[in-house]
Protein backbone atom coordinates (compact mmCIF):
# COMPACT_ATOMS: atom_id res chain seq x y z
CA UNK A 1 0.00 0.00 0.00
CA UNK A 2 1.02 3.55 -1.26
CA UNK A 3 1.28 5.75 1.70
CA UNK A 4 1.22 9.90 1.43
CA UNK A 5 4.42 11.58 0.41
CA UNK A 6 6.80 13.69 2.53
CA UNK A 7 6.23 17.39 1.84
CA UNK A 8 8.30 19.60 3.55
CA UNK A 9 7.10 23.00 4.24
CA UNK A 10 9.14 25.21 1.45
CA UNK A 11 7.47 22.70 -0.96
CA UNK A 12 4.28 23.06 0.19
CA UNK A 13 1.50 25.11 -2.27
CA UNK A 14 -0.31 27.75 -0.19
CA UNK A 15 -3.18 26.44 1.31
CA UNK A 16 -7.00 28.18 0.47
CA UNK A 17 -9.11 24.97 -0.25
CA UNK A 18 -11.36 24.31 -2.74
CA UNK A 19 -14.83 22.63 -1.07
CA UNK A 20 -15.88 19.53 -2.90
CA UNK A 21 -19.82 21.43 -3.49
CA UNK A 22 -20.52 25.31 -1.92
CA UNK A 23 -24.80 24.96 -2.35
CA UNK A 24 -24.65 28.35 -1.15
CA UNK A 25 -23.04 30.06 -4.11
CA UNK A 26 -25.72 28.63 -5.95
CA UNK A 27 -28.72 29.69 -3.85
CA UNK A 28 -26.97 33.24 -2.84
CA UNK A 29 -28.09 35.09 -6.04
CA UNK A 30 -32.15 33.24 -6.03
CA UNK A 31 -32.38 33.96 -2.32
CA UNK A 32 -34.70 36.85 -2.69
CA UNK A 33 -36.85 35.03 -5.48
CA UNK A 34 -37.07 32.00 -3.28
CA UNK A 35 -38.21 33.80 -0.21
CA UNK A 36 -40.95 35.47 -1.73
CA UNK A 37 -41.58 32.07 -3.53
CA UNK A 38 -41.96 30.03 0.30
CA UNK A 39 -44.02 33.05 1.76
CA UNK A 40 -46.48 33.00 -1.60
CA UNK A 41 -46.94 29.01 -0.21
CA UNK A 42 -47.42 30.44 3.26
CA UNK A 43 -50.15 32.47 2.24
CA UNK A 44 -51.61 29.99 0.66
CA UNK A 45 -51.48 27.07 3.49
CA UNK A 46 -51.29 24.50 0.72
CA UNK A 47 -48.21 22.72 1.87
CA UNK A 48 -48.93 19.48 0.33
CA UNK A 49 -49.12 18.62 -3.63
CA UNK A 50 -50.40 22.33 -3.83
CA UNK A 51 -50.34 24.37 -6.80
CA UNK A 52 -46.34 24.60 -7.06
CA UNK A 53 -46.13 20.75 -7.18
CA UNK A 54 -48.45 20.92 -10.22
CA UNK A 55 -46.59 23.60 -11.85
CA UNK A 56 -43.22 20.97 -11.23
CA UNK A 57 -44.76 18.46 -12.71
CA UNK A 58 -45.73 20.22 -15.59
CA UNK A 59 -42.09 21.51 -15.63
CA UNK A 60 -40.06 18.67 -15.23
CA UNK A 61 -42.23 16.37 -17.54
CA UNK A 62 -41.64 18.78 -20.70
CA UNK A 63 -38.05 19.21 -19.83
CA UNK A 64 -37.40 14.99 -19.58
CA UNK A 65 -39.55 14.75 -23.03
CA UNK A 66 -41.97 12.50 -21.00
CA UNK A 67 -46.41 12.52 -20.97
CA UNK A 68 -46.37 12.24 -17.05
CA UNK A 69 -44.60 13.43 -14.14
CA UNK A 70 -45.34 12.21 -10.30
CA UNK A 71 -43.95 14.30 -7.47
CA UNK A 72 -43.07 12.21 -4.03
CA UNK A 73 -40.93 13.02 -1.50
CA UNK A 74 -37.66 11.77 -2.44
CA UNK A 75 -35.28 9.70 -4.84
CA UNK A 76 -35.57 6.92 -2.87
CA UNK A 77 -39.04 6.62 -2.77
CA UNK A 78 -39.06 7.15 -6.56
CA UNK A 79 -37.23 3.99 -6.99
CA UNK A 80 -39.51 2.14 -4.60
CA UNK A 81 -42.89 3.61 -6.43
CA UNK A 82 -41.30 2.69 -9.55
CA UNK A 83 -40.42 -1.08 -8.16
CA UNK A 84 -44.42 -1.15 -6.63
CA UNK A 85 -46.07 0.29 -10.20
CA UNK A 86 -44.09 -2.75 -12.08
CA UNK A 87 -45.47 -5.72 -9.72
CA UNK A 88 -42.17 -6.45 -8.05
CA UNK A 89 -43.35 -8.37 -5.28
CA UNK A 90 -41.46 -11.57 -2.97
CA UNK A 91 -39.79 -14.28 -5.24
CA UNK A 92 -38.96 -11.98 -8.46
CA UNK A 93 -35.53 -10.85 -8.98
CA UNK A 94 -34.27 -7.19 -10.71
CA UNK A 95 -31.30 -6.93 -12.31
CA UNK A 96 -29.31 -3.48 -10.76
CA UNK A 97 -25.73 -2.43 -11.40
CA UNK A 98 -24.17 -3.34 -8.15
CA UNK A 99 -21.70 -0.04 -8.50
CA UNK A 100 -24.51 2.34 -7.64
CA UNK A 101 -25.79 4.40 -4.67
CA UNK A 102 -27.23 2.25 -2.13
CA UNK A 103 -31.60 3.30 -2.78
CA UNK A 104 -31.36 1.30 -6.42
CA UNK A 105 -30.90 -2.04 -4.48
CA UNK A 106 -33.18 -1.49 -1.32
CA UNK A 107 -35.46 0.06 -3.24
CA UNK A 108 -36.27 -4.17 -4.74
CA UNK A 109 -35.40 -5.56 -1.19
CA UNK A 110 -38.13 -3.86 0.31
CA UNK A 111 -40.72 -5.25 -1.57
CA UNK A 112 -39.44 -8.76 -0.89
CA UNK A 113 -37.53 -9.32 -4.34
CA UNK A 114 -33.75 -9.95 -4.78
CA UNK A 115 -31.16 -7.47 -6.61
CA UNK A 116 -29.31 -9.54 -9.19
CA UNK A 117 -26.02 -7.89 -9.57
CA UNK A 118 -24.72 -6.69 -13.16
CA UNK A 119 -21.15 -5.77 -14.31
CA UNK A 120 -20.44 -2.20 -15.62
CA UNK A 121 -18.81 -1.05 -18.51
CA UNK A 122 -15.07 0.17 -16.90
CA UNK A 123 -15.29 3.58 -18.88
CA UNK A 124 -18.86 5.26 -18.07
CA UNK A 125 -19.67 2.90 -14.65
CA UNK A 126 -22.47 1.95 -16.50
CA UNK A 127 -24.47 -1.44 -16.22
CA UNK A 128 -22.76 -3.26 -18.81
CA UNK A 129 -25.73 -5.02 -21.31
CA UNK A 130 -23.63 -7.96 -22.22
CA UNK A 131 -23.65 -8.92 -18.36
CA UNK A 132 -27.38 -7.98 -18.17
CA UNK A 133 -27.91 -10.46 -20.41
CA UNK A 134 -26.02 -13.32 -18.77
CA UNK A 135 -28.22 -12.73 -15.65
CA UNK A 136 -31.71 -13.51 -17.20
CA UNK A 137 -33.88 -15.82 -15.89
CA UNK A 138 -37.56 -17.05 -15.73
CA UNK A 139 -37.81 -14.57 -12.51
CA UNK A 140 -36.45 -11.33 -13.61
CA UNK A 141 -38.90 -9.03 -13.35
CA UNK A 142 -37.51 -5.79 -14.22
CA UNK A 143 -34.46 -4.15 -15.22
CA UNK A 144 -32.90 -0.83 -13.61
CA UNK A 145 -30.47 1.12 -14.77
CA UNK A 146 -28.53 3.85 -13.51
CA UNK A 147 -27.21 6.92 -15.43
CA UNK A 148 -24.19 7.16 -12.91
CA UNK A 149 -22.43 10.54 -12.89
CA UNK A 150 -24.23 12.50 -15.07
CA UNK A 151 -24.13 10.00 -18.22
CA UNK A 152 -27.02 7.96 -19.72
CA UNK A 153 -26.40 4.03 -19.39
CA UNK A 154 -26.58 2.08 -23.02
CA UNK A 155 -30.56 2.14 -22.88
CA UNK A 156 -30.76 0.97 -26.55
CA UNK A 157 -29.02 -2.58 -25.97
CA UNK A 158 -30.67 -2.95 -22.75
CA UNK A 159 -33.78 -1.77 -23.59
CA UNK A 160 -33.61 -4.89 -26.62
CA UNK A 161 -33.23 -6.89 -23.66
CA UNK A 162 -36.00 -5.95 -21.59
CA UNK A 163 -38.25 -5.87 -24.39
CA UNK A 164 -36.95 -9.31 -25.53
CA UNK A 165 -38.29 -11.18 -22.43
CA UNK A 166 -41.03 -8.80 -21.86
CA UNK A 167 -40.10 -7.48 -18.60
CA UNK A 168 -39.87 -2.97 -18.32
CA UNK A 169 -36.64 -0.98 -18.03
CA UNK A 170 -36.71 1.45 -15.26
CA UNK A 171 -34.64 4.49 -15.31
CA UNK A 172 -32.50 5.18 -12.02
CA UNK A 173 -31.99 8.96 -13.54
CA UNK A 174 -31.18 10.37 -9.66
CA UNK A 175 -27.58 12.07 -11.19
CA UNK A 176 -28.85 12.60 -14.50
CA UNK A 177 -31.70 15.26 -15.03
CA UNK A 178 -31.24 16.94 -18.84
CA UNK A 179 -28.76 13.63 -19.73
CA UNK A 180 -29.53 12.26 -22.84
CA UNK A 181 -29.18 9.48 -25.03
CA UNK A 182 -29.47 9.81 -29.00
CA UNK A 183 -31.24 13.26 -28.41
CA UNK A 184 -33.56 11.41 -25.63
CA UNK A 185 -33.97 12.42 -22.35
CA UNK A 186 -33.03 10.39 -18.94
CA UNK A 187 -36.83 10.00 -18.06
CA UNK A 188 -38.20 8.88 -21.52
CA UNK A 189 -36.03 6.44 -22.12
CA UNK A 190 -37.73 3.34 -20.42
CA UNK A 191 -41.25 2.83 -19.01
CA UNK A 192 -40.53 4.55 -16.07
CA UNK A 193 -37.80 7.09 -14.35
CA UNK A 194 -36.98 8.14 -11.55
CA UNK A 195 -35.08 11.25 -10.61
CA UNK A 196 -34.22 13.12 -7.12
CA UNK A 197 -33.92 16.52 -5.90
CA UNK A 198 -31.65 16.23 -3.20
CA UNK A 199 -29.85 19.15 -2.53
CA UNK A 200 -26.28 17.62 -4.36
CA UNK A 201 -28.39 17.31 -7.40
CA UNK A 202 -27.90 19.24 -11.04
CA UNK A 203 -31.40 20.52 -9.86
CA UNK A 204 -31.66 20.21 -6.35
CA UNK A 205 -33.70 21.22 -4.04
CA UNK A 206 -33.40 22.37 -0.11
CA UNK A 207 -34.19 19.29 1.44
CA UNK A 208 -35.21 15.85 0.22
CA UNK A 209 -37.52 15.55 -3.09
CA UNK A 210 -38.27 13.28 -5.90
CA UNK A 211 -40.34 12.41 -9.50
CA UNK A 212 -40.99 9.96 -11.84
CA UNK A 213 -41.62 10.03 -15.27
CA UNK A 214 -43.21 8.18 -17.70
CA UNK A 215 -44.86 8.03 -20.89
CA UNK A 216 -47.34 5.42 -19.76
CA UNK A 217 -51.19 6.52 -18.66
CA UNK A 218 -51.98 3.69 -16.41
CA UNK A 219 -48.46 3.49 -15.10
CA UNK A 220 -48.53 7.31 -14.33
CA UNK A 221 -52.42 6.77 -12.90
CA UNK A 222 -50.83 4.08 -10.62
CA UNK A 223 -47.99 6.05 -9.48
CA UNK A 224 -50.34 8.63 -8.44
CA UNK A 225 -52.20 6.25 -6.33
CA UNK A 226 -49.44 4.28 -4.82
CA UNK A 227 -47.61 7.39 -3.81
CA UNK A 228 -50.88 8.90 -1.44
CA UNK A 229 -51.54 5.30 0.71
CA UNK A 230 -53.18 4.39 -2.44
CA UNK A 231 -56.42 6.08 -1.65
CA UNK A 232 -59.01 7.31 -4.08
CA UNK A 233 -61.04 8.84 -3.05
CA UNK A 234 -60.60 10.02 0.21
CA UNK A 235 -60.13 7.17 2.54
CA UNK A 236 -61.32 4.80 0.69
CA UNK A 237 -57.88 2.67 -0.34
CA UNK A 238 -57.73 0.92 -3.42
CA UNK A 239 -54.30 -0.71 -2.63
CA UNK A 240 -51.68 -0.58 -0.09
CA UNK A 241 -49.66 2.09 -0.92
CA UNK A 242 -47.30 4.74 0.94
CA UNK A 243 -47.29 7.76 2.04
CA UNK A 244 -44.71 9.73 -0.17
CA UNK A 245 -45.99 13.13 -1.31
CA UNK A 246 -43.54 16.21 -2.08
CA UNK A 247 -44.44 19.54 -0.17
CA UNK A 248 -45.03 22.63 -1.43
CA UNK A 249 -41.66 24.23 -0.09
CA UNK A 250 -39.52 21.95 -1.78
CA UNK A 251 -41.41 22.51 -5.31
CA UNK A 252 -41.63 26.71 -4.91
CA UNK A 253 -37.41 26.61 -4.55
CA UNK A 254 -37.25 23.74 -7.55
CA UNK A 255 -39.35 25.82 -9.95
CA UNK A 256 -37.08 28.78 -8.88
CA UNK A 257 -34.10 27.01 -9.72
CA UNK A 258 -35.27 25.37 -12.81
CA UNK A 259 -35.17 28.09 -15.29
CA UNK A 260 -31.50 28.05 -14.52
CA UNK A 261 -31.15 24.30 -14.78
CA UNK A 262 -29.40 23.97 -18.27
CA UNK A 263 -27.22 27.15 -17.31
CA UNK A 264 -26.12 25.44 -14.83
CA UNK A 265 -25.51 22.42 -16.90
CA UNK A 266 -23.33 24.60 -19.36
CA UNK A 267 -21.40 25.93 -16.16
CA UNK A 268 -20.73 21.56 -15.50
CA UNK A 269 -19.74 21.02 -19.14
CA UNK A 270 -17.55 23.90 -19.11
CA UNK A 271 -15.42 22.67 -16.03
CA UNK A 272 -14.95 19.08 -17.29
CA UNK A 273 -13.51 19.70 -20.51
CA UNK A 274 -11.32 22.61 -18.22
CA UNK A 275 -10.05 19.76 -15.92
CA UNK A 276 -9.30 17.67 -19.18
CA UNK A 277 -7.56 20.38 -20.57
CA UNK A 278 -5.49 20.87 -17.18
CA UNK A 279 -4.78 17.35 -16.75
CA UNK A 280 -3.22 17.36 -20.16
CA UNK A 281 -1.01 20.28 -19.77
CA UNK A 282 0.08 19.25 -16.29
CA UNK A 283 0.89 15.88 -18.02
CA UNK A 284 -1.00 13.83 -15.93
CA UNK A 285 -2.87 12.07 -18.45
CA UNK A 286 -0.18 9.11 -17.79
CA UNK A 287 -1.12 9.08 -14.20
CA UNK A 288 -4.71 8.83 -13.40
CA UNK A 289 -7.68 7.82 -16.05
CA UNK A 290 -10.25 11.07 -16.78
CA UNK A 291 -13.79 10.58 -17.15
CA UNK A 292 -15.26 10.59 -20.67
CA UNK A 293 -18.24 10.99 -22.20
CA UNK A 294 -20.36 8.68 -25.03
CA UNK A 295 -20.15 9.94 -28.08
CA UNK A 296 -23.85 10.05 -28.94
CA UNK A 297 -25.24 11.44 -25.77
CA UNK A 298 -24.99 14.26 -23.24
CA UNK A 299 -23.68 14.21 -20.10
CA UNK A 300 -24.47 16.13 -17.25
CA UNK A 301 -21.58 15.75 -15.25
CA UNK A 302 -23.38 15.62 -11.52
CA UNK A 303 -20.53 14.21 -10.55
CA UNK A 304 -16.36 14.36 -12.09
CA UNK A 305 -14.47 10.97 -11.37
CA UNK A 306 -11.11 10.21 -11.80
CA UNK A 307 -9.83 6.94 -11.30
CA UNK A 308 -6.67 6.93 -9.44
CA UNK A 309 -4.59 3.41 -9.52
CA UNK A 310 -4.92 1.47 -6.05
CA UNK A 311 -2.81 2.04 -3.47
CA UNK A 312 -2.61 5.82 -4.53
CA UNK A 313 -5.71 6.43 -4.22
CA UNK A 314 -5.91 7.38 -0.82
CA UNK A 315 -3.33 8.47 -0.63
CA UNK A 316 -3.83 11.51 -2.78
CA UNK A 317 -7.43 11.81 -1.33
CA UNK A 318 -5.31 12.41 2.22
CA UNK A 319 -2.99 14.60 0.19
CA UNK A 320 -5.90 16.72 -1.11
CA UNK A 321 -7.83 16.78 2.46
CA UNK A 322 -4.32 18.54 3.95
CA UNK A 323 -5.04 21.47 1.49
CA UNK A 324 -8.28 21.61 2.18
CA UNK A 325 -9.55 20.16 -1.03
CA UNK A 326 -12.66 18.28 -1.31
CA UNK A 327 -13.19 14.86 -2.16
CA UNK A 328 -15.56 12.05 -2.27
CA UNK A 329 -14.99 7.91 -2.92
CA UNK A 330 -18.70 7.10 -4.95
CA UNK A 331 -18.78 4.20 -4.14
CA UNK A 332 -16.03 2.97 -1.52
CA UNK A 333 -17.61 -0.82 -1.97
CA UNK A 334 -19.99 -2.36 -4.47
CA UNK A 335 -23.43 -2.79 -3.22
CA UNK A 336 -22.65 -7.13 -3.53
CA UNK A 337 -19.62 -6.19 -1.10
CA UNK A 338 -21.99 -4.79 1.61
CA UNK A 339 -22.95 -6.33 4.68
CA UNK A 340 -26.83 -6.13 4.60
CA UNK A 341 -25.99 -8.48 0.63
CA UNK A 342 -24.09 -10.97 2.66
CA UNK A 343 -26.95 -13.44 2.14
CA UNK A 344 -26.89 -13.27 -1.22
CA UNK A 345 -23.51 -14.84 -1.81
CA UNK A 346 -21.60 -12.88 -3.50
CA UNK A 347 -17.58 -12.94 -3.37
CA UNK A 348 -15.92 -9.64 -3.44
CA UNK A 349 -14.40 -10.16 -6.95
CA UNK A 350 -17.69 -11.67 -8.68
CA UNK A 351 -17.51 -8.29 -10.31
CA UNK A 352 -14.38 -7.45 -11.05
CA UNK A 353 -14.92 -4.21 -12.72
CA UNK A 354 -17.12 -3.10 -10.00
CA UNK A 355 -14.57 -4.32 -7.51
CA UNK A 356 -11.86 -2.13 -9.51
CA UNK A 357 -13.82 0.80 -9.73
CA UNK A 358 -14.73 0.97 -6.16
CA UNK A 359 -11.03 1.01 -5.02
CA UNK A 360 -10.01 3.12 -8.24
CA UNK A 361 -12.57 6.90 -8.14
CA UNK A 362 -12.06 9.80 -6.95
CA UNK A 363 -14.76 12.92 -7.36
CA UNK A 364 -13.54 15.61 -7.49
CA UNK A 365 -15.28 19.15 -7.23
CA UNK A 366 -17.46 19.89 -10.44
CA UNK A 367 -20.64 22.44 -9.22
CA UNK A 368 -21.48 24.80 -11.78
CA UNK A 369 -19.96 27.92 -9.48
CA UNK A 370 -16.18 26.26 -9.25
CA UNK A 371 -14.12 28.88 -10.97
CA UNK A 372 -11.18 28.59 -12.92
CA UNK A 373 -8.57 29.26 -10.44
CA UNK A 374 -10.26 26.37 -8.32
CA UNK A 375 -9.74 23.69 -10.34
CA UNK A 376 -6.18 24.97 -11.13
CA UNK A 377 -5.39 24.60 -7.58
CA UNK A 378 -7.06 21.12 -7.53
CA UNK A 379 -4.90 19.96 -10.30
CA UNK A 380 -1.59 21.71 -9.20
CA UNK A 381 -2.23 19.82 -6.04
CA UNK A 382 -2.90 16.33 -7.66
CA UNK A 383 0.29 17.47 -9.79
CA UNK A 384 2.26 17.96 -6.82
CA UNK A 385 1.66 14.73 -5.18
CA UNK A 386 2.42 12.89 -8.57
CA UNK A 387 5.63 14.82 -8.49
CA UNK A 388 6.59 14.23 -4.76
CA UNK A 389 5.38 10.50 -4.81
CA UNK A 390 8.03 10.11 -8.02
CA UNK A 391 10.95 11.67 -6.02
CA UNK A 392 10.77 8.89 -3.28
CA UNK A 393 10.12 5.90 -5.59
CA UNK A 394 9.55 5.90 -9.52
CA UNK A 395 6.15 4.48 -10.08
CA UNK A 396 5.38 1.77 -13.25
CA UNK A 397 2.65 2.99 -15.54
CA UNK A 398 -0.70 2.45 -13.94
CA UNK A 399 -1.96 -0.88 -15.10
CA UNK A 400 -5.62 -0.30 -15.48
CA UNK A 401 -4.33 2.29 -17.73
CA UNK A 402 -3.06 -0.26 -20.71
CA UNK A 403 -6.80 -1.33 -21.19
CA UNK A 404 -8.62 1.99 -20.05
CA UNK A 405 -6.91 4.77 -21.25
CA UNK A 406 -7.99 8.41 -20.51
CA UNK A 407 -10.03 10.12 -23.06
CA UNK A 408 -11.06 13.56 -23.46
CA UNK A 409 -15.19 14.16 -22.56
CA UNK A 410 -17.48 15.52 -25.78
CA UNK A 411 -18.94 19.03 -24.55
CA UNK A 412 -21.88 19.01 -26.28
Amino acid sequence: MTTAPDHPESEKPPITGVPLLDLARQHGPLLDEITVALARVCRSGQFILGPDVVELEQRVAAYCQAKHAIACASGSDALLLAMMACGVGPRDEVIVPSFTFFATASAVTRLGATPVFAEIDPVTFNLDPASVQSRISPDTKAILPVHLFGQCADVDALGRIAASIDVPLVEDAAQAIGAEWASRRAGSLGAIGCLSFYPTKNLGGAGDGGMITTNNDDLADRLRLLRGHGMRPRYYHEVVGINSRLDSFQAAVLNVKMPHLDAFTQMRQTNAQRYTDLFAAAGLAERIALPRAVPDGRHVWNQYVVRVPHGQRDALRAYLAEAKIGTEIYYPLGLHEQKCFAYLGYQPEDLPETYRASREVLALPIFPELTAAEQEQVVDHVARFFAQLDSRAPLAPPQFLKHHPAGTPRVP
